[in-house]
């Protein structure tokens, strides 16, 4: 299958009966919850919630069973992951374990590290946050300057990292390293490890963001001591592995719902005073929602068929993006409404958050510069 050809997927009659059970799930647990948490949507932290996720069995859907998973399809772990999204839930406390750290374990973690972690993933009881990016290193990820020293006995970890979501709430971390700094490319010389936060030498300081929320986080490591058990894969190969880890953080729904409650908002609102101008708006938003879910479930389609979906996810998080930050400025096109947290309105208060949410989207994950230059080498311009 060509990378730029988005086929069609019909879900199965096992995934649309799941849907079912979610939805009944979701209408029980967040009946009351108010719009303007659900504009969080996955970056809402709820440990408790996590962990009734993890009873019903919604968690670490496709792994094996011999590590706590359930062995279901990649398209009914999309129904999963599409009623959360559009109901606003907190997944947070487990979405990274569950998205790309449980993974990446499974395919470069030792069998040790699997037995250990992956089925307390799976029950909602243990928590990932990234290790990637530096100080200074911008985009330029291969640039890390965190170097992991061999021992007689494992390693010794130093440096800092930054934007580290939620590690304070986390139990592990995931981090990458420079094992070689002799290496002759930066892409060498790179190596995973398998982090627990709670390791002497470990010091975690909030960094508010715009609205003064604290979920991220600079880690500074100070001469960190880990067993090898901790490495993750081979020394040295952690550039391919972390390339492999960003391709299943590019490729979900969450890269065009982030602002789904927004729209939401903004349909109740146009129902008090319908018109043409609200209708034409409303209907082609709803359009782009539909184009970018079907190409986001071609995905899915991929990824069940075990193919490598690395290039389309970089093609629907770019478009998911632009699409996302578009939406706060049609609402303000729209209707005569001030964001204001303080305000009696929904709308109001859901726009006043993703205002000053929405710049993130097109960095978390990879800057729309990087997409578009790993969009631009799939077509051969680079």
């Amino acid at each position: 299958m060509n990378a730029f050809d988005f086929e069609s997927v019909t879900l199965p009659a096992s995934a649309e009966a799941l849907r079912g059970e979610v939805r009944e799930f979701l209408g029980r647990e967040l009946g009351n919850y108010p719009p303007r948490k659900r504009a969080e949507s996955w970056t809402g932290f709820d440990g408790a919630f996590s962990k009734k996720l993890g009873d019903a069995g919604w968690i670490g859907l496709t792994w094996p069973k011999q590590y706590g998973g359930h062995e279901r399809s990649y398209l009914e772990r999309y129904v999963v992951i599409e009623e959360m999204l559009a109901a606003g839930a907190p997944v947070a406390a487990h979405w990274i374990a569950d998205r790309q750290s449980g993974p990446t374990l499974l395919r470069f973690g030792t069998e040790e590290q699997r037995q250990r972690v992956l089925p307390k993933i799976a029950a909602g009881d243990c928590f990932f946050c990234i290790g990637m990016s530096e100080p200074d290193s911008g985009s330029d990820l291969a640039s890390i300057r965190s170097r992991a020293t061999r021992t007689d006995n494992g390693w010794l970890l130093s440096g800092t990292k930054v934007w580290t979501s939620n590690a304070h709430n986390c139990h592990y971390m995931i981090g990458l390293f420079r094992s070689d700094p002799k290496a002759e490319r930066k892409h060498d010389g790179i190596s995973q490890f398998l982090v627990p936060l709670d390791t002497p030498g470990i010091q975690i300081s909030p960094i508010p963001d715009l609205i003064g929320q604290h979920h991220f986080n600079q880690v500074v490591f100070d001469d960190v001591e880990l067993p090898d058990t901790a490495l993750i894969g081979e020394a040295g190969e952690g550039w391919r592995q972390v390339m492999a880890e960003l391709a299943f953080e590019r490729a979900g729904p969450e890269r065009y719902l982030s602002t789904y409650q927004l729209l939401v908002e903004m349909i109740a609102e146009a129902t008090q005073d319908p018109g043409e101008r609200h209708a034409v708006a409303i209907g082609r938003t709803v359009a782009h929602l539909a184009t970018l879910r079907r190409m986001s479930l071609s995905i899915a389609g991929q990824l069940q068929a075990g193919e490598d979906p690395a290039l389309a996810g970089s093609i629907v998080k770019d478009l998911g993006n632009s699409f996302e930050q578009a939406m706060t400025g049609t609402a303000y096109d729209q209707f005569d409404v001030e964001p204001s947290f303080g305000s009696d309105g929904d709308l109001s208060q859901v726009l006043a958050f993703l205002t000053q949410v929405a710049p993130s989207f097109s960095l978390r994950g990879g800057t729309r510069e990087i997409l578009r230059g790993i969009i631009a080498r799939g077509l051969g311009l680079r």
